[in-house]
Order: structure tokens, then sequence, then C-alpha cells
């Protein structure tokens, strides 16, 4: 299938993209399959195994929940964030799922929604198994579903195909970098140009630009939710502190105070704040924009309130740019490699983002094509190797405060590129390659497994 900039970012619910939103899109899936054969009046039970990475953490990220949501017919995209809890406690406690938001079937959670923990379906760690059972217990459909990061969900029958491919009407199609680069050339158009020319191919320029915009808000509100929250701390049980609420305060208090005299440091005390406050948001549930994905959705947010904030000149027509442009990068990453911390490591989410907001900065900038390129390599090679070790299985520790960090490299990536004339040794698609062959290598124990790295040596509390 062609992807585009609004499959990359698209709106959901924390914590996870890959764990919560894709679990639950594949289970809303699975009811419109039963549908769609005219076999949900003959359900009387539905059985939802999760393997792999997504068993090993399924409960830290919410995707035994998020099963459950979306056999009840619900889309991560229109669901309230907060009524998601109700939702599930309904069905426990009545032992009772509405299949679809139509159909009454008996719900045993225990039974019924499996995490496989040391067991995986060939394939892609995050796979899933769904089974629908007639009141005699016979199997009447199963499905498997692989859910491949930033909510992208494929059948097992999809998964061997290309996740991406270049849709045929495409006027500038490009598959790596140097091709980018190269219709950008012959077309004399940027990169963010070479992009809404193809996306014109499947949008309205209407219904591209207020979607985007549409995306911009929302990863405003989430700044917004993050600071105003009122828990002290964060769910789950690690006894995580939220920062972001005293952060704004103190910011605001020492940017009256400093009037006079200014800080140097200032910008970056901000970027820090945006982050931690998407990223704090999401590991509550809280409505949320992939950005590809949810472990790594507060790095373009924060970059595009630096923009906003720091840099004069803002308006709409940039703020869609900018999100073109890192759209672009994204569907490198989608098509050479991957965005899944099961698949390769935190270097495939934060790794990306990094990547993306700094060409998406650089570009806004005044960068050239090449320039671009160069701020997007920058942004990759110094997040190589990052490997995924969430403590408790729950998308806080250190996947907060390395959004933050990775904030404050892409800025310093685009500024050093635009500084430069997009000359340099090593291009985006050799990071791209390099992040491929080096999430291969890595140990299965850093990849979202919980079973490495931070998540073994921090003591639970």
């Amino acid at each position: 299938m062609p992807l585009g900039v609004l499959d990359l970012f698209s709106i959901g619910i924390g914590p996870s993209s890959s764990h919560t939103v894709g679990p639950m899109r594949a289970a809303r899936r699975f009811t419109e399959e039963l549908t769609a054969q005219g076999l949900s009046d003959r359900v009387a039970r539905v059985k939802s195994e999760l393997f792999g990475s997504l068993g090993a953490t399924g409960i830290g990220h919410g995707s035994d929940a998020a099963v459950v949501i979306g056999l009840c017919g619900h889309d991560p995209e229109t669901l309230d964030a907060d009524a998601a809890p109700a939702i599930v406690a309904e069905a426990v406690e009545g032992r009772c799922l509405l299949l679809g938001g139509s159909r009454e079937v008996r719900f045993d959670r225990a039974r019924d929604v499996v995490l496989h923990r040391r067991r995986s379906l060939p394939g892609h760690p995050n796979g899933m198994r769904i089974t629908a059972y007639d009141d005699g217990g016979e199997a009447l459909v199963e499905r498997e579903y692989f859910s491949v990061g930033g909510g992208f969900v494929v059948s097992s029958d999809e998964l061997d195909r290309p996740v991406t491919e270049v849709a045929p009407d495409e006027p500038y199609p490009f598959s790596d970098a140097g091709e980018l680069l190269a219709r950008c050339r012959e077309s004399g158009l940027s990169i963010a140009g070479v992009m809404l020319a193809n996306e014109l191919t499947r949008h309205s320029e209407e219904h591209l630009r207020s979607s985007l915009l549409r995306i911009w808000e929302v990863m405003q509100e989430c700044v917004e939710n993050g600071c105003t929250r009122t828990e002290a701390t964060l769910p789950g049980g690690l006894n995580v502190r939220r920062r972001a609420p005293d952060l704004r305060a103190r910011l605001r208090a020492d940017a009256v105070a400093l009037t006079s005299q200014g800080d140097p440091f200032e910008a970056m005390e901000w970027v820090n704040l945006f982050a931690l406050a998407v990223n704090e948001e999401n590991a509550s549930g809280g409505r949320i924009v992939t950005a590809p994905t949810n472990g790594a959705a507060g790095i373009i947010p924060a970059v595009l309130h630096y923009y906003k904030d720091f840099v004069p000149g803002v308006n709409n027509d940039r703020i869609v740019d900018f999100l073109l442009t890192a759209g672009a990068i994204g569907i490198l990453f989608k098509m050479n490699a991957s965005i899944s911390g099961a698949e390769v490591g935190c270097q495939g989410e934060v790794g990306s983002a990094c990547s993306m907001a700094a060409a998406g900065l650089c570009a806004v900038l005044g960068g050239t094509p090449e320039q671009v390129e160069n701020a997007a390599e920058i942004g990759l090679e110094h997040n190589m190797g990052l490997t995924c070790d969430p403590v408790g299985g729950l998308v806080q520790v250190p996947c907060i405060e390395r959004n933050a960090i990775a904030s404050v490299k892409a800025i310093n990536a685009a500024r050093l590129a635009v500084r430069g004339d997009g000359q340099h040794r090593v291009s985006l698609d050799q990071a791209i390659a390099t992040m491929r062959q080096t999430g291969a290598d890595m140990k299965t124990k850093y990849k979202e497994t919980s079973r490495g790295g931070l998540a073994v040596n921090v003591v639970e509390c």
C-alpha cells in the first residue's frame, strides 16, 4: 500500500502505538471482518492471544485492555481516552463485552485475553491471534495480525508484502533519500513540495492541509494537557513523578525574574518541558499523535513548539512544510528499515523521530534539500544502537527523558546542517541501512521485552 504523511501522523491514545494503538486496531478490524462475513450473530466468545514483545510487555503498555476496547468496536482516533478504563472495567465486571459495539458475548478476561510472555509468532515480534467461537465451542474464524510499529497493523497474509510501495500515479516517486534528492533537483521543488505533489494524488490540498493542522492542534493540546495534570505520579506502579506541571510553573517564574538579563539556555529548558509534557501525557494513556510512534511522540511536537516560540516568522504554511518534510523522512524509515522498537530497538523510534524532526526544522529554517537530508542523517546517526529497555514494561523510564534529550539533538542537528553546504560523508540512506543492520544484530532482550538493560538493572518499587 502506498504510504503517506497522514499514515505516519495519526491521532490515537497512549501509551504505545505498537502495543496499544496497534492491538486496538487489530481487534476492531477482526470485528469488521466478522461482520463482512455475516458471522457476528453466531459468535459466543472471542479469545485474543498476544505473542512476543506484545506478550512480554503487554500489561505495562495496556495491550490487554486495548484488545478489549477494540473488540467493543472503538477506534483509537475517536475513542475518549478518559472513558477507556470504564469500557474495560464494564466488560471485566459484567463478564460480557459488546462485540463490535452491538452484540453481547461472554467474556472472561483471564481466559479470553492471553499474554504469551515467551512465545512468538513467526514473521514479527509483535504478533496477535484472535479466534471467534460459536456457542458450541467451535472456532468460526481465526486471524493472525502483526503490529509493525507506529500503529500500523497487517494480517499474516499481508506481512510478506512490502509495507510500503510507491503509488503508480505519484508524479515524484522515491524509495530512498538519494531518489528523493534527485526528484527535488529535477523538479526544482523542496522536499515538502515533492511530498505535497505526491499527496495530492490521494487527498485534496484542502483536506491535506486541514488534516496536518489538526495534527499540530492535537500536539499542542497534548502539551497543554501534560502541563495541567494534577496527579502527582504517573500510573503503572513505578511512582514516576510528573514533572511537566511544576517545570512550566518554574520556567514562567524564571522568565519574569530574568527578563532584564535573559537566559542563554531558556529555549532548551522549554524544549525539555514540551517533550516531557507530551510523553507524560502518553504514559497516562492520553490523546497523542504518533510521530511516528507513541514512544517517541514528544520529539516532533517539542521541536515544532521550539520553532513556534523561538523562531520569528512562523505561520501555518511553514508548519505544514515542516510536517510534510518530516513525513518524507519517516516514509524512508518505513520503506527501508523499521520504526518498531520491538523490531530494531529504540533507535527505530526515538532515532527516526529525531531524524524527522531535524529534517522538518532544517527545512523551515531555509535549508536546501541537501541540507535537510544532512540534518536527518545527523539526527539518526547519534541515536544509532539505542536499545528499547522500558523499566516494568512501561513507557516511562527511560522513554520520557529520552524524548527530551532527542528533541534537543534534533534542533542541534538542524542548526548544524543549515550552517553547512549539504555535503557530508555519511548519507541518510547509509545511516538507515546501518540502523536496520544494527537492529538485526541486537539481542532480543534489548528490543521492547523488558528483559535487558535498564529494565533489569533498575529495581521496581
